[in-house]
């Protein structure tokens, strides 16, 4: 779909797109192309897209995928894409549109999303929600590849001692292992938005760092650390588990001390790892 067609069709329609939505469509097909590519896409695979649009990378995910599952909120365009993917008159196999909050729906559709990828330009403004709620769910999508904000994408990438270092680079990366990732110029989107993208792609880890029930302890102890990040890590998290039991767990953080005075964003992912087995001993 060429930047012509959208204007085009969103004209003829009397659509204006809503900024509160986070609308900012991709229309550079090189990029598109890209994105696919990143995703290794076959027959065999199902696909979530989260937030269409006007369907450019939904065509290219049908084509490819064999089952592609879309969730779009605006019912301006579910509309639009039910008549360029003809899906009133029964084409498109193996592709189903919901008309749907996507955070809404993964969070009241409790389902196994192991044997799925998720391939989206994610819509900017909840973009970090949904791939927190995606990378805790049950069983996470085995590959996530997703276009956001650049300043997002930095904190996914992040590593102890970044500035983009923070609670959304460990809540998705306790589960997700980032891999390749490649920007996004501001001029490939419709309308332009005032900040660079980035598609990054995650891939879920083969073997879960934590046992069944520990993610809880971990979020709670990622949050409480970040809380306020000036002050030491062994103090904030006295707020939720008795003294004493911080300063054991602490004590026994070999083979990954940290010092006395650490603060949050020093902690490496191994770290928090361990805290939360400590922490989750009777």
């Amino acid at each position: 779909m060429k930047l012509s067609d959208m204007k085009q069709i969103l004209t003829a329609r009397g659509i204006q797109l809503t900024k509160s939505l986070g609308q900012s469509f991709l229309h550079d097909a090189n990029q598109l192309r890209r994105i696919v590519a990143a995703a290794e896409l076959s027959k065999s695979d199902r696909v979530l897209e989260i937030g269409p649009g006007l369907g450019p990378l939904t065509e290219l995910l049908v084509e490819r995928a064999g089952e592609v599952l879309a969730i779009e909120k605006d019912a301006r365009l579910v509309e639009v894409l039910r008549e360029r993917l003809r899906l009133d008159a029964g084409g498109r196999p193996g592709f189903r549109l919901l008309h749907d909050d996507a955070l809404e729906f993964l969070r009241r559709e409790a389902r196994d999303w192991g044997d799925w990828k998720l391939v989206a330009n994610l819509p900017y403004s909840v973009a970090s929600p949904l791939l927190v709620e995606l990378a805790q769910a049950r069983s996470g999508p085995r590959r996530m590849v997703v276009t956001l904000q650049l300043a997002v994408a930095k904190r996914l990438l992040a590593q102890a001692g970044d500035q983009d270092y923070g609670v959304l680079t460990l809540l998705v990366q306790l589960d997700y292992e980032p891999r390749e990732w490649f920007k996004i110029p501001a001029g490939c989107f419709f309308p332009e938005p005032a900040v660079d993208s980035a598609c990054v792609s995650l891939a879920r880890r083969r073997q879960p760092l934590l046992a069944p029930g520990q993610a809880e302890v971990f979020a709670r102890i990622v949050k409480r650390s970040f809380s306020q990040r000036r002050k030491m890590m062994r103090k904030l998290l006295q707020a939720d588990w008795p003294p004493e039991k911080v300063e054991r767990a602490f004590a026994r953080l070999y083979p990954w001390p940290l010092p006395a005075q650490a603060r949050a964003e020093t902690a490496t992912l191994q770290q928090f790892v361990r805290l939360t087995q400590l922490l989750s001993l009777e």
